[in-house]
């Protein structure tokens, strides 16, 4: 089960189209696209993002882990896919985080950017049927698991969308937001549901809510000792594309992919390190790094790192660059 299976790739338009579809569910986009919208397009839109990401991931990985219901069958099913193969298929993540990043995102600047409606709701529509078509396409879950995420998805944001505004004031104003930031999401990782074998889930949401709180720290540190974390000045209502605001905006997200992969590079590095000597174990021992006294604070403190670096330094990176 380590390796994919042989296949015949008889349409390589599909066959790229839902390989790179199901890559926007991944980790390669909740790391360039969230920060991504925090430097160049407005602060407010990335924190209710990061927020309902982090929400619905946490309550769709735990049902999958609670609900137990297996992955398509292979035969008869291709799978494309092994990494999560592991886990249990009922919901769909990479659906629920489809649709609750492209919905959330269309309906936190509908408000504040002028463009069609109808192109904004279309576009949310494709972004999120694309990555649900590739989970099909790729063989990791049935048309139920899919249909599953989807509506969970967009049931917790009609539930969360009346108390963005008081979830986000609370965020960057209470003196006790760094506490709960850390404490409640560490607490959350440490009590996930255990399961009879090993699963990346743990780990997985243990990366999403260390990213998430080491962000609303940074959400809070910058609203109270910093220049104020509302609104980007560099991307007006109209998403001007002018050459030089391309130029800024490219410049900001290498400088800032730059930061983050290296913090991530080097915590995983340190991090493992000590945990290393503290449980005696050797780096490349796999077993070891999946016990939960490992794989919990390894993952949490370098994610939450690069959360908060993606927050605070590199914004303070681009402003001794004249990047703003």
């Amino acid at each position: 089960q380590g390796c994919t299976q042989k296949y015949i790739v008889k349409n390589y338009f599909y066959y790229y189209l839902f390989k790179f579809s199901a890559a926007l569910g991944e980790e390669i986009f909740y790391i360039t696209f969230l920060p991504f919208t925090y430097w160049n397009i407005d602060h407010s839109v990335s924190r209710r993002m990061i927020i309902v990401w982090s929400i619905v991931m946490y309550i769709g990985q735990v049902s999958k882990d609670i609900l137990k219901w297996p992955r398509p069958l292979s035969p008869p099913v291709v799978k494309l896919e092994m990494r999560t193969n592991a886990e249990y298929g009922m919901p769909s993540t990479h659906a629920m985080a489809a649709t609750a990043i492209s919905f959330s995102f269309f309906i936190a600047t509908m408000n504040l950017y002028k463009y069609p409606f109808e192109l904004g709701l279309a576009a949310a529509f494709v972004f999120s049927t694309l990555v649900c078509l590739s989970r099909l396409y790729t063989g990791m879950h049935t048309v139920l698991d899919v249909i599953g995420g989807a509506l969970i998805s967009a049931v917790l944001l009609v539930l969360l969308y009346p108390a963005w505004d008081t979830i986000d004031h609370l965020l960057l104003t209470s003196p006790f937001c760094p506490l709960f930031s850390i404490v409640v999401p560490l607490v959350l990782c440490y009590n996930y549901p255990k399961l009879d074998y090993y699963s990346p889930t743990r780990g997985d949401t243990t990366t999403i809510l260390g990213a998430t709180a080491g962000a609303t720290v940074g959400f809070w540190l910058n609203n109270q000792y910093a220049a104020s974390a509302h609104t980007s000045k560099t991307v007006q209502p109209g998403f001007p594309l002018i050459t030089s605001t391309v130029v800024f905006v490219l410049a900001r997200f290498f400088v800032g992919i730059l930061v983050v992969l290296l913090t991530r590079w080097v915590m995983k590095s340190v991090v493992l390190g000590v945990l290393g000597h503290r449980y005696k174990f050797p780096l490349h021992d796999l077993a070891a790094r999946r016990r939960r006294e490992v794989e919990v604070p390894y993952k949490f403190v370098t994610y939450s790192s690069v959360g908060f670096m993606a927050t605070v330094v590199v914004p303070l990176l681009h402003q001794l660059l004249g990047l703003m």
